[in-house]
């Protein structure tokens, strides 16, 4: 690989660190400590003063401490400060692009990464983001915002934790004290939501799920699904971690509602004496 660190590159890189807090998250650059931004790739880095851009392509590499930035093509924009010094405010990533930390790795065709805004974006056929217990698959979009401690998955949006599934058309992951490293602690599901266990099927407008207790709250025209069983309602409780679903009333009086078909030939119906596993309120 051939390696190029311009030092007017170093030296515009380095101000990356100025404009921010001190609060580093394990996906972005740090704001403060880590050092300079060091770039490299197999086809060249050009330095566009009059786009005010730095370009590398091939195989282009920006990595800082312990965060690597990869793409088959990087470009820095950067603009003049107070002391006359380049300062980056923007750098997009095209082509393969892989964001690496220790405990995280972020994939998808394009990635867009506001500095000012502390806001990463990013956007292809299938965008994946791997933590050391959760994966996060969207076919849209996924978008992180570092002050806000928050990612944004859009687009038939999927979160897994071992044998565990939540779907949803957007899914926004809240991570605890500590930002990116720290676990999800909340995840909220908006639009065809889909719960999986291994024997129920679970079907909303909205959700709200625990994923360290494998807590989901389902609410919006509810329908648990059981073989030829289906109990539909307003709200219901779903354990993925034991399997079990509540169909629960959401507001006082309100009546939910089960559909039992006798036992049939294939033993997908449910009898009376048959145990379904799903409780509901009469």
């Amino acid at each position: 690989m051939i390696r190029l660190l311009s030092l007017f590159l170093l030296a515009g890189f380095i101000w990356l660190l100025g404009p921010q807090s001190s609060h580093a998250q394990t996906l972005g650059f740090s704001q403060g400590g880590d050092g300079p931004i060091h770039i490299e790739a197999d086809d060249g880095i050009e330095w566009q003063r009059s786009k005010q851009l730095y370009l590398a392509r091939g195989n282009a590499k920006a990595s800082q401490g312990g965060v690597v930035v990869e793409g088959d093509e990087l470009i820095a924009h950067y603009r003049p400060n107070a002391e006359g010094e380049n300062e980056i405010y923007r750098i997009d990533a095209n082509g393969n692009v892989r964001i690496i930390s220790e405990t995280e790795v972020a994939q998808s065709d394009k990635a867009v990464y506001d500095i000012d805004g502390g806001v990463l974006f990013l956007t292809g056929d299938t965008v994946r983001l791997d933590t050391a217990e959760d994966t996060i698959i969207a076919r849209d979009s996924l978008e992180y915002y570092e002050q806000r401690q928050l990612a944004v998955a859009r687009g038939d949006a999927l979160a897994i934790r071992d044998d565990r599934r939540l779907r949803a058309d957007t899914l926004t992951a809240h991570f605890g004290e500590g930002g990116r490293q720290a676990s999800m602690e909340r995840i909220e599901a908006l639009g065809n939501v889909l719960v999986s266990t291994p024997t129920d099927i679970v079907r909303a407008e909205k959700g709200d799920y625990n994923p360290d207790r494998g807590l989901a709250t389902l609410t919006g025209n509810v329908k648990i699904t059981r073989g030829e069983t289906q109990l539909n309602g307003e709200r219901a409780e779903v354990n993925l971690k034991s399997g079990e679903s509540r169909l629960l009333s959401s507001r006082p009086g309100e009546r939910v509602r089960g559909l039992f078909l006798p036992k049939s030939s294939s033993g997908n119906g449910a009898g009376p004496n048959s145990n379904t596993g799903t409780t509901g309120k009469p």
